[in-house]
């Protein structure tokens, strides 16, 4: 079956030259020479440069967020970018010198990081100055680029002056994307966009998490502000002035004529009379965009149904007391063999299974229907592809605790060679055109940092470094959200709250589009419609105990997406950050799942942030319970969604550890995290392996870091830490099979050769150890269906795949952006693989499964299974296992691995080569101390 490929959410209409050529007929020639190849603000003043005095990295600093600063293009560059391939300026210059690193790190020294990197520290030098402008001719802000990449380094003599050039500069590099995601918040993309498939599901997958109304929106923000002080009001001013500072910069650019094109090929403005207009933002928009980041990063959990279900499945099979117990097995939920970012033996418990669980509400079997969302299609919104979308976005939506990527390293200035800490980290938000996040410096009173922020909230640097410290973050995924069963009452549209009948709020957004040039989907239209209870949103409908219940889903931060302002406020002052206890004070006040950690000069610390809800005594975090008071979080108020939350020192948490790392793996010893998968195997290993034992050797540098960082990121998880286990049980007897032999040779010089996937030289879109790398894509699927099928039955097989899929390699179209996304490994049946072989083997197995499941439990039976399923995958033709998409041809091994940044504007970009490596990333090593 096809790879399900990243559509051109936006643009995918405008993907060849040929679609271009009648519209570039009718464009007024005006178009192209009026000034619109480059905005004309901005002026060249090589004489400036920003002081940098506050800098204590000592030109230790650097980082990369590909593919370039510039997101914004005018209707000429889009043109000339479609057409002909040519970049606007800063577009595209941090792609390449990302993806050499892939074949470029294992020559690294320190000296040559800034080869793969950028410079980070503060200010710009006078010789590196390539504009410098007064946005709005303010005189307390000054907006400086620097050559090299065009990063915005702002400095204010005011706060508000400060606030407003990070709203201009955001305008300038993001304008379209903020434009795109404000809309996608309030679920309102195909109207503004168009009506292509992928842009249905986009907006149904977060309209169905937070289906907020306009008045939802600005009460969060007012509860924000009035429940933190004086850094609430301080924050509602610095968000008004950053909202004046865009709105400024969209007048300009609209009077100018030098705006993002892709308001005129979706129709909202002309490119002849400039009739048309773009929205101001507005502060509510501001929540909009964070609902979507929080939902995408920050919300880990849910997934309770699903969990039912498949207990259910194991109950049938086994029984309720065997079944409950391969389905814990299965469920790896503390499990003693995972990797931990807390290693030092410290227990945090959190979400454990309690020892009498009260308040269940399991499904009856078969009773469980999905709840729709989407209603009175028309037109184009009634083809096959539009309802396949819906379906996509409310997997996506639905899935349990499948959020997030990102990964750290760090290590204590004890073992490293200057005797200052080393940290290597950033966060895995996706690849995109133009990307997520940007880049910019912020220097003003009570701000100074440089780093990335989320486009369109960058009033703050949210990752990134102060004047002597960096912070980071990685997605941690702990249990925020859980499910109650809302008893109905007089009609499905009642339910019981607390014994008295109360009718469900109804919250709809109705869409509809026409074709544009942009987005020539057919005109259609439809109305998005959730019903909200007191306990959240309606998720499903069922039967419990022939009961009639609606399953709805609360989440902690669910009303409160505008509540982790502070915590950011906070990292970004340095009278309040100076060391590691105020950097995980700050983070405290970050209420969205992360993990933060921290380096300066002379410690590092780690915190995992969120609003833990604390549960009522017996219920179990994994399975629906009733939506009755015995069973609420405690102190829960619905009103305001609050309740009282785990505090700060049951979070794991840590100060001066000898290193940390993290994949978004388990914490720490007893913390639940919400995702399963976190057993023995984790891609968090391919990071623990490789830091531990440059910590034993002592004497690390940030190049050493660097390339334990990259060399993990070109590892392929299955071949490095089961596959030896797999041919050591195919090789407890000769091999006599031929094809099962060669098969078997090909994949051991690969694991010798480090089982990476790796070009055989930069550039060649060749892989290194091609056929052993096709034979285990085409194999793990087939032998975990081998292995554990047959023992579990395909009703339990497929149940439990519906908890955690069977595979996530490079070339497979899976997580949020579908194939050509980089990020893999996160989620896969290894673990299980790893541990019931090692029990067929009769090595030791902490937290083994129920039972031997490869080949009943037998060696031998287990070698046939494994030789069986090696010969299947071993015959399959490249262009079976790679049967190609859009992007690339059937059997092109490289490029269905490759990387393809997701067009969400006008601006396309080439493939670069597979590295599983966050997206925005920093190096650091502080040599001083204020």
């Amino acid at each position: 079956m096809p790879r399900r490929t990243p559509r051109n959410v936006l643009f995918d209409k405008l993907r060849t030259p040929r679609r271009l050529t009648g519209f570039l007929k009718t464009a007024s020639v005006c178009v192209l020479v009026a000034g619109l190849l480059c905005p004309l603000t901005r002026t060249a003043a090589a004489e400036e440069s920003v002081a940098a005095s506050n800098d204590y990295c000592g030109g230790q600093c650097s980082d990369i967020l590909p593919p370039g600063e510039n997101g914004n293009a005018t209707l000429a560059q889009i043109l000339l970018n479609q057409a002909f391939g040519i970049q606007p300026s800063h577009a595209e210059d941090q792609l390449g010198p990302y993806a050499n690193l892939a074949t470029g790190y294992s020559g690294l020294t320190d000296s040559k990081i800034n080869t793969f990197f950028n410079d980070a520290s503060f200010g710009v030098p006078s010789d590196q100055v390539a504009s410098t402008e007064k946005p709005a001719g303010r005189g307390d802000v000054t907006i400086i680029r620097d050559k090299k990449a065009g990063v915005p380094h702002i400095t204010g003599t005011t706060r508000y002056g400060t606030e407003f050039g990070a709203g201009y500069a955001a305008g300038e590099d993001r304008l379209w994307l903020m434009d795109v995601f404000r809309h996608v918040g309030r679920g309102q993309l195909t109207g503004f966009a168009g009506g292509a498939a992928a842009n249905q599901g986009l907006e149904q997958q977060f309209y169905r998490n937070a289906p907020y109304t306009e008045a939802d929106l600005q009460a969060q923000i007012d509860h924000a502000v009035a429940n933190n002080g004086a850094r609430g009001q301080q924050a509602l001013a610095d968000a008004n002035a950053y909202l004046a500072g865009i709105n400024a910069y969209i007048d300009a650019s609209d009077s100018g004529r030098y705006f993002p094109g892709e308001y005129v090929l979706t129709g909202h403005k002309d490119s002849i009379t400039n009739a048309g207009t773009i929205d101001h933002f507005k502060i509510t928009d501001l929540v909009a965009l964070g609902s979507v980041v929080g939902s995408l990063f920050g919300s880990g959990g849910g997934g309770e149904v699903n969990n039912a279900l498949s207990l259910i499945a194991a109950q049938s099979k086994y029984g309720v007391e065997q079944g409950t117990k391969v389905w814990e097995s299965f469920r790896e939920r503390n499990d003693a063999e995972a990797v931990l970012t807390v290693h030092d033996g410290e227990s945090f418990p959190y979400a454990a299974k309690p020892d009498s669980p009260q308040g269940e509400a399991l499904p009856d079997p078969g009773s469980v229907t999905q709840e729709p969302l989407v209603y009175d299609r028309t037109g184009s919104a009634g083809t096959t592809s539009a309802e396949a979308a819906s379906s996509t976005a409310a997997r996506t939506a639905l899935g349990s605790a499948r959020r997030g990527m990102s990964n750290a390293l760090v290590v204590g200035g004890k073992y490293t060679a200057s005797g200052h800490p080393v940290a290597v980290f950033g966060p895995q938000t996706g690849y995109f055109a133009p990307q997520l996040l940007m880049l910019q410096e912020i220097q003003g009173p009570g701000i100074s940092a440089r780093g990335a922020s989320f486009a369109g909230l960058s009033m703050y640097v949210e990752l990134g470094r102060g004047q002597d410290y960096s912070w980071s973050a990685t997605t941690s995924g702990q249990d925020i959200i859980d499910t109650y069963a809302v008893e109905l009452c007089q009609d499905d549209y009642h339910y019981l709250y607390r014994g008295t009948c109360t009718a469900m709020d109804k919250v709809e957004q109705k869409n509809a589009w026409k074709p544009t040039v942009a987005d020539g989907t057919a005109a259609g239209s439809y109305t998005m419609r959730v019903w909200r209870t007191r306990y959240g949103p309606v998720e499903y409908r069922a039967t419990v105990g022939g009961k009639k219940v609606a399953y709805t889903t609360l989440r902690s931060s669910y009303l409160h997406e505008a509540d982790s302002i502070i915590g950011f406020q906070m990292l970004n002052d340095p009278d309040y950050v100076k060391g590691p206890k105020d950097f995980q004070s700050a983070a405290q006040h970050i209420n969205y799942t992360f993990n933060w950690f921290y380096a300066d000069s002379r410690h590092t610390a780690y915190y995992n942030s969120g609003d833990n809800p604390v549960r009522a005594s017996g219920v179990d975090a994994e399975f629906p319970v009733w939506a009755q008071p015995a069973y609420e979080w405690k102190n829960w108020d619905p009103a305001t969604n609050t309740a009282d939350y785990t505090p700060a020192s049951a979070h794991p948490n840590s100060t001066d550890q000898d290193y940390y790392i993290s994949w978004n793996n388990k914490q720490a010893k007893d913390y639940t995290t919400a995702s399963w998968g976190d057993g023995s195997v984790h891609r968090g290993n391919l990071l623990e392996d490789r830091v531990k034992k440059l910590v034993a050797a002592g004497g690390v540098t940030r190049s050493a870091l660097v390339k334990a960082m990259a060399d993990a990121a070109l590892a392929d998880l299955r071949a490095e830490d089961v596959l030896p286990k797999l041919l050591k049980v195919i090789n407890s007897s000769p091999v006599t099979d031929p094809t099962a032999a060669a098969a078997v040779s090909k994949l051991q010089t690969w694991v010798t050769a480090g089982a990476r996937r790796t070009e055989t030289s930069a550039g060649s879109k060749t892989y290194a150890d091609a056929d052993a790398i096709r034979i285990l894509d085409a194999w793990w699927p087939l032998l975990v269906k081998a292995e554990f099928e047959p023992g579990l039955g395909s009703d339990l097989y497929t149940a439990f795949t519906g908890n955690l899929p069977v595979d996530e390699a490079p070339s497979a179209g899976h997580g949020p952006t579908g194939s050509h996304a980089g990020s893999s490994f996160q989620y896969g049946w290894w673990s299980y693989v790893d541990k019931d072989i090692r029990a067929v083997l009769g090595e030791s197995v902490q937290g083994g499964l129920a039972q031997k499941y490869c080949g009943g439990g037998s060696l031998g039976a287990c070698r046939d299974v494994l030789i069986g399923s090696l010969k299947q995958a071993a015959g399959l033709t490249a262009a079976q296992v790679y049967p190609g998409d859009d992007l690339c041809s059937a059997g092109d091994q490289w490029c269905a691995d490759s990387i393809n940044q997701r067009t969400l504007g006008g601006i396309k970009h080439g493939k670069i080569s597979w590295q599983n490596r966050p997206t925005f990333q920093q190096v650091v090593e502080y040599t001083s101390h204020r």
